[in-house]
């Protein structure tokens, strides 16, 4: 009786995902948000259609979820600024495999955001208020990187940063019939965190305030 052979399992290929089916990441939802950003300040969308886009931006979860809502919008292409979302290519406002850091996000649409106390401060912080307010309180954070940047961005509503006396502070913004009150100020100690304010105000406001007395004691933990 001749014994029988072992039948040799088949592998299966695994199945291909579509760009538009992958997880979105942090990086590719600010892209997505400094377009609609530049749109608002060009006047290509109104204040409600861009709190509805940006509202869907925080909420997406696939990159799928994220092309539609710039498809209609043209390409920001300048330095620093997202690029529009190329067909296949897997992520957003990116070149090549390098992913950035994840960003925090605060919201506040008829009614207020907090963020303060011992909490840690990621490279990029996004506030949008809408008919509401955000304050960031940074007195006593923990800075994971040296340089951090919050984007601001206040349509009848107000951004309010607190800082301690001793970090580096400047700012890159407008006020459009608001106010955008930015201070630069240079800490003595060159490795102090640096924090920079991007962003604008529509009938709204975008302001950073020293705290007097109020002092990093973890200047480099990052």
């Amino acid at each position: 009786m001749t014994e029988q052979q072992p039948v040799p399992l088949t592998k299966t290929a695994p199945v291909p995902v579509s760009a538009a089916e992958l997880r979105a990441s942090d990086a590719d939802r600010d892209g997505i948000a400094d377009i609609l950003r530049e749109a608002l300040a060009e006047g290509r969308l109104d204040p409600e259609e861009h709190a509805e886009r940006i509202d869907a931006v925080y909420r997406a979860k696939t990159v799928g979820e994220l092309e539609p809502l710039v498809r209609d919008l043209p390409a920001v292409a300048r330095g620093g600024r997202a690029a529009a979302p190329a067909p296949g290519s897997g992520g957003l406002g990116r070149q090549g495999p390098r992913a950035l850091p994840a960003s925090d996000n605060l919201t506040a649409v008829f009614g207020g955001a907090v963020r303060k106390g011992r909490w840690r401060v990621r490279r990029t912080t996004n506030a949008f208020a809408l008919f509401g307010g955000v304050e960031i309180d940074l007195t006593e954070a923990l800075f994971e990187h040296r340089e951090i940047v919050i984007k601001v961005c206040a349509i009848f509503g107000g951004v309010e940063i607190k800082v301690p006396e001793n970090v580096t502070v400047s700012g890159d913004g407008a006020g459009i019939f608001g106010g955008f009150d930015i201070k630069t100020y240079e800490a003595p100690d060159p490795e102090a965190p640096a924090i920079e304010v991007r962003g604008f105000a529509f009938f709204g406001g975008a302001e950073v305030k020293r705290k007097r007395g109020k002092r990093l004691k973890n200047l480099r933990s990052y």
